[in-house]
């Protein structure tokens, strides 16, 4: 496979020797405030508590409701630690390995793809299990890349970003209006799968994260061990395959690794658009374009941002929390205006 259309990924020289002290510093901001954000997770909510409360829930008592709420919080922040830093991981690896600069999950049609094989299994075969949730949402995110990547390398000029950007988009309509043609007759699954439809956090359960975790584990350890890869992606299919890169290779299985994060994201929290667009562009700021670096802070940075959507959601509202997923296309979409016009359109 090759992606023809692409501005260099590689911002010059400066970029590639931006000190390691400042991308460990930038490191260790992260990780500070991803610490302060799940802090703040387990502390606010729309119940008050007092420091003895967050000890005791911490240890695990639950004797008043105060500390019951505490217990409560802790599974949803973790939820929101593996599932932001799936999904900014997924959407930083699809940026390079289709060399587009607003490519991530949601927009590619991906994590439509994984919510209509989650809404055919439920439908037509009755799945029940979380990892049968997993399978169907893995397979159906990976068709639909698959599929989307087919469709925008048709005609001149092979898969271009923009072409890409138009057959995920157009791809991702179709799998919606499917959905609701699936789900409108079936009105014993509609209410469920609405609410699963937002995109949140608040139904984190441990004994799913236990079977999700070790798949998402896989997932980035595809990604992160094809950084190398990536960058050489990043100077051209040609430049790349004349440096010994095999690009085919290098390309079918970063694409592996995120669609194995995106899909099982989508299955244990719902579709949340966004965070795999926004938080690579603004890690690039800081750590720079290398893939070694980027991958890495995108994961931190995407739980980071999930975690604080989270508490942004259940204390703006008194009486009803809103959900992450709200949340985040509410910060993410002026945020991808300014991308796009960053990118000049012209270069997409």
């Amino acid at each position: 496979m090759t992606v023809t259309a692409a501005p260099a990924a590689v911002s010059g020289a400066a970029d590639l020797r931006r000190p390691t002290l400042v991308r460990i510093g930038w490191l260790g901001v992260g990780v500070l405030v991803l610490l302060l954000l799940c802090a703040l997770s387990v502390a606010f909510g729309s119940r008050s508590v007092t420091i003895e409360d967050i000890l005791a829930g911490l240890a695990g008592h639950t004797d008043t409701v105060s500390q019951a709420a505490v217990v409560k919080r802790i599974p949803r922040t973790v939820l929101a630690i593996l599932v932001g830093a799936a999904l900014a991981l997924a959407g930083a690896t699809m940026q390079a390995v289709t060399r587009n600069p607003i490519a991530d999950p949601g927009i590619l049609g991906v994590t439509n793809g994984a919510s209509l094989a989650i809404v055919i299994g439920i439908a037509f075969v009755g799945i029940t299990h979380p990892l049968s949730y997993m399978g169907f949402a893995i397979v159906g995110a990976a068709l639909a890349a698959v599929f989307v990547y087919l469709v925008g390398s048709l005609g001149r000029g092979g898969a271009t970003p923009l072409k890409l950007a138009l057959a995920g988009a157009a791809t991702s309509a179709a799998f919606a209006s499917l959905i609701s043609a699936i789900l409108l007759p079936r009105v014993n699954i509609l209410g469920s799968f609405q609410a699963w439809q937002v995109g949140g956090v608040g139904g984190a359960e441990w004994s799913r994260m236990a079977m999700a975790a070790p798949v998402l584990a896989l997932g980035a350890l595809i990604c992160v061990l094809s950084a190398r890869g990536m960058n050489s992606l990043a100077l051209g299919d040609d430049m790349a395959a004349g440096l010994g890169e095999n690009v085919a290779r290098t390309r079918m299985l970063s694409a592996l690794g995120a669609v194995i994060l995106a899909g099982v994201a989508t299955a244990i929290a719902g579709p949340i658009g966004f965070v795999g667009l926004v938080v690579p562009h603004m890690c690039r700021m800081l750590v720079g374009t290398d893939h070694r670096w980027l991958l890495p802070f995108s994961a931190l940075a995407g739980a980071a941002l999930l975690v604080a959507g989270d508490v942004i959601g259940r204390v703006v509202s008194p009486t009803e929390e809103i959900q992450v997923g709200i949340v985040t296309a509410i910060i993410g979409a002026p945020l991808f205006i300014w991308i796009v016009r960053r990118q000049k359109v012209r270069e997409l």
